[in-house]
């Protein structure tokens, strides 16, 4: 009698079959369809991750991306927390702001690369404040929009009940925008990471980005697609660790993920 197999377990064979069958595919016309110059075959960017990783020259410049792209991640995802908060608590402050936060987020961050070389030069500080800035409106929209749309008739209630400002907002406020919240620091991981990459490619010599710009000046396909390799494992990293934190701050998520999944 055969044992049927967990549903986790039937989905996580069906992607592995999936994205083996997907790289034969690729294997199979790189080269014969396709030339290789434009494409690579996966053997050969397989044989650029292992030559980089045992060089030191993959796990130095990732490491370096993955900093960046932290630092500007917390302290963009910080400030953008905070001031959704507060715009979203305060209606004369939002509509005071409000003007100056569309005309901002309407801009395309990478446009502001040039403007922070002048200020913040080509080192660290540039790459930081490249990422910070382009994860803080994705984290900021989201904090803004769960503070307000909060019942008011919650709040009404604990006003009722005696609660001051401080217990209005950290007994209903804040644990009902931890969706939005999360919502916003999930969808700005790969962010962070463009941010740190494109300051990187405009003015540097290390890090993941310089590592394209060499792999693409030199012609060589497989090093670009093992950078593009490298940038795709940090940013799942960052997301599992982003996850984590959801689940520990709200339990119940998961629950309802799990009950969802049945």
């Amino acid at each position: 009698m055969s044992i049927p197999l967990p549903a986790f377990a039937r989905r996580w064979g069906a992607q592995v079959l999936l994205i083996g069958g997907l790289l034969v595919l690729w294997q199979i016309l790189s080269g014969w369809a396709i030339s290789d110059f434009f494409v690579s075959r996966p053997t050969d960017i397989f044989a650029s991750i292992v030559t980089s990783t045992l060089d030191g020259s993959l796990p130095f410049n990732a490491a370096i991306t993955a900093f960046e792209a932290l630092l500007g991640f917390a302290i963009g995802g910080l400030v953008g927390i905070v001031l959704g908060v507060a715009l979203g608590r305060s209606r004369a402050l939002s509509d005071l702001l409000n003007p100056l936060v569309l005309c901002f987020n309407s801009l395309p961050k990478v446009a502001l690369a040039p403007l922070f070389i002048l200020w913040f030069g080509i080192g660290l500080n540039m790459k930081v404040a490249l990422s910070a800035a382009t994860v803080f409106f994705l984290v900021f929209l989201n904090t803004y929009t769960g503070v307000r749309s909060v019942s008011s008739e919650l709040i009404a209630i604990l006003r009722l009940m005696g609660a001051n400002q401080r217990h209005v907002l950290t007994k209903v406020v804040l644990p009902s925008a931890l969706t939005w919240v999360f919502t916003g620091l999930r969808v700005s991981v790969p962010y962070a990471l463009i941010g740190a990459v494109v300051g990187e490619l405009f003015a540097s010599n290390r890090g993941l980005g310089a590592m394209l710009a060499q792999a693409q000046g030199q012609f060589d396909t497989a090093g670009v697609f093992a950078a593009l390799f490298a940038i795709t494992m940090l940013s799942l990293l960052l997301n599992a660790v982003v996850k984590i934190a959801e689940t520990r701050m709200m339990p119940w998520q998961k629950q309802a993920d799990e009950q969802a999944t049945i």
